[in-house]
Protein backbone atom coordinates (compact mmCIF):
# COMPACT_ATOMS: atom_id res chain seq x y z
CA UNK A 1 0.00 0.00 0.00
CA UNK A 2 2.76 2.40 0.92
CA UNK A 3 4.60 1.71 -2.34
CA UNK A 4 1.44 2.31 -4.40
CA UNK A 5 1.00 5.69 -2.72
CA UNK A 6 4.64 6.56 -3.51
CA UNK A 7 3.98 5.71 -7.17
CA UNK A 8 1.19 8.30 -7.27
CA UNK A 9 2.73 11.00 -5.10
CA UNK A 10 6.28 11.23 -6.48
CA UNK A 11 5.24 11.75 -10.12
CA UNK A 12 2.74 14.41 -9.04
CA UNK A 13 5.37 16.25 -6.97
CA UNK A 14 7.76 16.04 -9.90
CA UNK A 15 5.11 17.33 -12.29
CA UNK A 16 4.26 20.29 -10.06
CA UNK A 17 7.83 21.37 -9.35
CA UNK A 18 10.02 20.33 -12.29
CA UNK A 19 8.56 22.74 -14.85
CA UNK A 20 8.49 25.92 -12.75
CA UNK A 21 11.92 25.24 -11.26
CA UNK A 22 13.44 24.72 -14.71
CA UNK A 23 11.81 27.91 -16.02
CA UNK A 24 13.26 29.89 -13.11
CA UNK A 25 16.70 28.35 -13.58
CA UNK A 26 16.54 29.06 -17.32
CA UNK A 27 15.57 32.71 -16.76
CA UNK A 28 18.44 33.01 -14.33
CA UNK A 29 20.84 32.23 -17.22
CA UNK A 30 19.84 35.60 -18.67
CA UNK A 31 19.71 37.49 -15.36
CA UNK A 32 23.10 36.28 -14.06
CA UNK A 33 24.91 34.95 -17.14
CA UNK A 34 28.39 35.43 -15.66
CA UNK A 35 27.61 32.95 -12.90
CA UNK A 36 26.95 30.30 -15.54
CA UNK A 37 29.73 31.39 -17.91
CA UNK A 38 32.27 30.75 -15.15
CA UNK A 39 30.95 27.18 -14.82
CA UNK A 40 31.51 26.28 -18.47
CA UNK A 41 34.58 24.02 -18.71
CA UNK A 42 37.58 25.74 -20.26
CA UNK A 43 37.77 23.28 -23.16
CA UNK A 44 34.41 24.40 -24.54
CA UNK A 45 34.25 27.48 -26.72
CA UNK A 46 31.67 30.27 -26.70
CA UNK A 47 30.67 29.96 -23.05
CA UNK A 48 28.13 32.81 -23.18
CA UNK A 49 26.39 31.25 -26.18
CA UNK A 50 26.27 27.90 -24.37
CA UNK A 51 24.78 29.59 -21.31
CA UNK A 52 22.06 31.23 -23.40
CA UNK A 53 21.33 28.01 -25.32
CA UNK A 54 20.98 26.00 -22.11
CA UNK A 55 18.84 28.78 -20.62
CA UNK A 56 16.47 28.68 -23.60
CA UNK A 57 16.32 24.87 -23.40
CA UNK A 58 15.51 25.00 -19.68
CA UNK A 59 12.78 27.62 -20.19
CA UNK A 60 11.23 25.82 -23.17
CA UNK A 61 11.44 22.44 -21.48
CA UNK A 62 10.09 23.75 -18.20
CA UNK A 63 7.13 25.42 -19.89
CA UNK A 64 6.52 22.33 -22.00
CA UNK A 65 6.34 20.02 -18.98
CA UNK A 66 3.45 22.09 -17.63
CA UNK A 67 1.18 21.17 -20.54
CA UNK A 68 -0.09 17.65 -21.21
CA UNK A 69 0.30 17.92 -25.00
CA UNK A 70 3.99 18.81 -24.82
CA UNK A 71 4.99 17.21 -21.51
CA UNK A 72 6.67 14.10 -22.91
CA UNK A 73 8.82 15.85 -25.53
CA UNK A 74 9.66 18.69 -23.13
CA UNK A 75 10.66 16.22 -20.45
CA UNK A 76 13.07 14.51 -22.79
CA UNK A 77 14.47 17.93 -23.82
CA UNK A 78 15.11 18.70 -20.15
CA UNK A 79 16.70 15.33 -19.51
CA UNK A 80 19.04 15.86 -22.46
CA UNK A 81 19.82 19.40 -21.26
CA UNK A 82 20.51 18.27 -17.68
CA UNK A 83 22.83 15.55 -18.95
CA UNK A 84 24.58 18.04 -21.25
CA UNK A 85 25.21 20.54 -18.46
CA UNK A 86 26.30 17.92 -15.92
CA UNK A 87 29.99 18.32 -16.93
CA UNK A 88 29.78 21.98 -15.88
CA UNK A 89 28.70 20.88 -12.40
CA UNK A 90 31.51 18.33 -12.29
CA UNK A 91 33.92 21.07 -13.41
CA UNK A 92 32.75 23.28 -10.54
CA UNK A 93 33.16 20.44 -8.03
CA UNK A 94 36.70 19.73 -9.26
CA UNK A 95 37.74 23.40 -9.16
CA UNK A 96 35.88 24.85 -6.15
CA UNK A 97 38.51 27.55 -5.66
CA UNK A 98 37.20 29.22 -8.87
CA UNK A 99 33.79 29.68 -7.22
CA UNK A 100 34.45 31.38 -3.87
CA UNK A 101 30.97 32.95 -3.82
CA UNK A 102 29.14 29.61 -3.59
CA UNK A 103 27.74 29.22 -0.07
CA UNK A 104 29.18 26.07 1.49
CA UNK A 105 32.06 25.99 -1.00
CA UNK A 106 33.26 22.59 -2.16
CA UNK A 107 30.74 20.72 0.01
CA UNK A 108 27.87 22.39 -1.81
CA UNK A 109 29.46 21.89 -5.22
CA UNK A 110 29.96 18.17 -4.61
CA UNK A 111 26.50 17.76 -3.05
CA UNK A 112 24.92 19.23 -6.20
CA UNK A 113 26.09 16.28 -8.29
CA UNK A 114 23.73 13.63 -6.87
CA UNK A 115 20.99 16.25 -6.55
CA UNK A 116 21.15 16.86 -10.29
CA UNK A 117 20.73 13.13 -10.87
CA UNK A 118 17.67 13.26 -8.61
CA UNK A 119 16.32 16.16 -10.65
CA UNK A 120 16.85 14.18 -13.86
CA UNK A 121 14.78 11.42 -12.25
CA UNK A 122 12.03 13.92 -11.35
CA UNK A 123 11.93 15.19 -14.92
CA UNK A 124 11.84 11.58 -16.13
CA UNK A 125 8.80 10.96 -13.92
CA UNK A 126 7.19 14.06 -15.39
CA UNK A 127 8.00 13.05 -18.98
CA UNK A 128 6.49 9.60 -18.67
CA UNK A 129 3.10 10.56 -17.30
CA UNK A 130 -0.05 10.45 -19.39
CA UNK A 131 -3.16 12.47 -18.58
CA UNK A 132 -4.40 9.74 -16.23
CA UNK A 133 -1.28 9.87 -14.10
CA UNK A 134 -0.03 6.44 -15.20
CA UNK A 135 3.46 5.73 -16.45
CA UNK A 136 3.75 5.41 -20.19
CA UNK A 137 5.75 2.23 -20.81
CA UNK A 138 5.54 2.52 -24.60
CA UNK A 139 8.90 4.25 -24.98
Amino acid sequence: MKRANHRRVMPRIAQVFAGPVMVLLGVNHFVLPQLYVSAVPDVLGAPLALVYISGVAEIAGGLGTMHARTRRAAGWLLIATLIAIYPANVHMAIYPNRYPGIPGGSVTLVARLPLQILFIYWVWLTALQDEGGRRDHAS
